[in-house]
């Protein structure tokens, strides 16, 4: 029966928004030009107006969270406007029309929205995209891009999208947690704080290493507040998420391609970029690709106290990781001249995990130490009773 209902009530949302389209057009009201509270109103009145003359039996209750759907709809993001809202959810994640998941510390639950059907999600990932010039059709079926607020979206649809069209939001959090609140909250000590403190204090190259979801950004702008506020650090990333409250930032950001496939600024020309920009400091929001040969060379050769962050499930799987990159990127060298590259540019690895209860955790810090038969010696400065990893 609630599934009957729910079906109704979709129908009739989707009756109920070309109404008020229409009704907008003809009092010509501009969405993108107006003022949001002659919107919201000509939105309501058009709402309770439809209803009227349809004689559609709703309780007082019912036509207001119509009318709210109806302005999330026009005016936003649609289904999508509440959980974004609320500040609880960290990621959305919608799997065609009818399933609709978010995190709610860490953990996926089930969402009650959902919309009307696949073209009802592809609309609302064409909103999303549409300030920012950027497609989405049977040509280009998946896109990378930016909310207003920071939160990144990936958006994926049919033929590659077997079940509907796909929405993967990973929210921007202003809010980044204090290390008060992560020893508060068991995510690590006061001992493993120090250690890193130290670590960024002594201009260690640091490398944050996680799976997806660990917190590895969170930890990246929590260490680099202990940067000393006299130098001059330079973030490069693919969306603009880290915090630093320093005087002298200088913040990059790669450009995609454009529609014609042109105009893409990768990190590693960035990386390359940042060096002719006298930087003390750089900080890559993370590595993915060739951009780990320049920021190897840039440890190297007097940017010490740079950081960055990869993914992986272990330190060790850290370092394989990045030979890998290195290999697959063209870095002509042997296994024995790879190894100590990477010894002699980094310093420290921090690694997270996810603990099964959706809980963050510093599982171990490790000192990579050169020694004459090893490229780099694993030195166990912290590790945790929990999420001790591989």
């Amino acid at each position: 029966m609630a599934g009957r209902i729910d079906e109704e009530y979709q129908q009739l949302k989707a009756h109920t928004h070309q109404r008020v389209v229409d009704k907008l057009d003809e009092d010509g009201i501009e969405v993108a030009k107006s003022n949001r509270n002659r919107i919201n109103d000509a939105i309501t009145r058009a709402v309770h107006q439809h209803i009227a003359e349809r004689r559609i039996p709703l309780s007082t209750q019912d036509l207001s969270q119509l009318a709210r759907d109806m302005i999330d709809e026009v005016t936003g993001f649609g289904p999508l406007e509440p959980l974004l809202r609320d500040s609880r959810i960290n990621d959305v994640l919608v799997n065609g029309p009818e399933n609709v998941f978010v995190e709610i510390s860490g953990v996926l639950q089930r969402a009650q929205a959902r919309f009307v059907d696949d073209a009802h999600v592809v609309r609302v990932i064409r909103r999303i995209l549409a300030p920012l010039g950027r497609r989405l059709d049977e040509a280009s079926p998946m896109v990378d891009a930016r909310l207003p607020d920071g939160s990144r979206v990936n958006a994926i649809i049919p033929p590659l999208a077997l079940d509907g069209p796909s929405i993967s939001i990973r929210k921007f959090n202003r809010h980044h947690l204090s290390a008060e609140e992560l020893i508060r909250s068991g995510s690590m000590t006061e001992e493993c704080l120090q250690v890193m403190i130290n670590a960024v204090q002594s201009r260690r190259n640091i490398l944050v290493s996680g799976g997806t979801g660990t917190g590895k950004t969170t930890m990246l702008n929590l260490i680099s507040q202990y940067i000393p506020g006299n130098e001059r650090i330079l973030t490069i990333e693919d969306s603009a998420e880290l915090v630093l409250n320093h005087q002298h930032v200088v913040r990059l950001e790669t450009r995609p391609a454009n529609t014609e496939g042109k105009g893409r600024i990768s990190a590693r020309e960035l990386v390359v970029n940042a060096l002719r920009m006298r930087p003390d400091r750089i900080i890559l929001g993370e590595v993915r690709s060739s951009e780990i040969i320049e920021l190897l060379q840039a440890m190297n050769t007097g940017h010490e106290g740079s950081m960055s962050t990869i993914h992986a499930n272990g330190t060790r799987d850290a370092l394989v990781r990045i030979e890998t990159l290195l290999a697959v990127s063209g870095y002509e060298a042997s296994e024995q001249a790879i190894g100590r590259l990477i010894g002699s540019a980094l310093d420290m690895i921090i690694q997270l995990v996810r603990l099964p209860d959706g809980r963050r955790q510093v599982s171990e810090v490790v000192a990579l130490t050169p020694t004459e038969n090893e490229a780099y010696h694993l030195e166990y400065l912290y590790r945790s009773k929990e999420g001790v990893s591989a």
